[in-house]
């Protein structure tokens, strides 16, 4: 049996999380550029989180309310779905924002065993040190994040005032890569759970 056939032949479920939810943020900009690099292929089957559209608060509770669980609904089941997920995150201060720190942390599971590929944009940093500290979160949430990321630095200057990429040849390639990597290890991480659940 071609143990690779089922998994190639349908689209992996990827979740896009845009982790920003800043008052006038850059996200929207950067998201869409990114969105028109995935409608390209027919390797990825998209869902957006926008943190932005979430409303949990920083108190963790075991037993959250109503209100909260209302919020988590929106967002639970689609990270439980993802074969794999990109995080597009902006650099505040050195680190990462807050609203995704609260997202990975009330949820496990969902993120066991699967990749996590990473937009970044910022200053001179391009987002890169915010990235290299979500590497490692993400281990400790038993995932695996590959290794090309698309960074954009002085990301304001990269975009017209349309949303459009002035020079655009590089952040394709690093697209790409990142991408290319994702299906590999969303494919191989799948069949592996088929075969054998992890943590089992």
């Amino acid at each position: 049996m071609d143990i690779t056939s089922s998994t190639q032949a349908q689209p992996l479920t990827l979740a896009l999380v845009v982790a920003s939810d800043r008052e006038g943020r850059f996200a929207p900009v950067v998201t869409d550029w990114f969105r028109s690099r995935l409608a390209e292929r027919e390797d990825f089957a998209v869902t957006l989180v926008d943190l932005a559209e979430v409303d949990l608060p920083t108190t963790l509770s075991h037993r959250p309310s109503p209100a909260v669980r209302a919020e988590l609904a929106k967002v639970t089941p689609v990270l439980e779905a993802a074969d794999a997920f990109v995080v597009i995150t902006p650099e505040y201060n050195h680190s990462f924002p807050a609203s995704l720190k609260n997202l990975i942390d009330r949820h496990y599971t969902e993120w066991q065993a699967k990749p996590v590929g990473f937009v970044s944009y910022g200053g001179i940093s391009g987002g890169l040190r915010a990235v290299e500290q979500l590497r490692q979160v993400y281990a400790e949430m038993h995932a695996v994040t590959v290794r090309d990321t698309v960074s954009f630095h002085h990301a304001h200057g990269q975009f017209d005032e349309d949303g459009r990429h002035k020079d655009p040849a590089g952040a394709e390639i690093a697209a790409k890569a990142l991408l290319d990597q994702l299906a590999w290890w969303g494919r191989a991480l799948k069949d592996a759970k088929s075969f054998h659940p992890y943590g089992e």
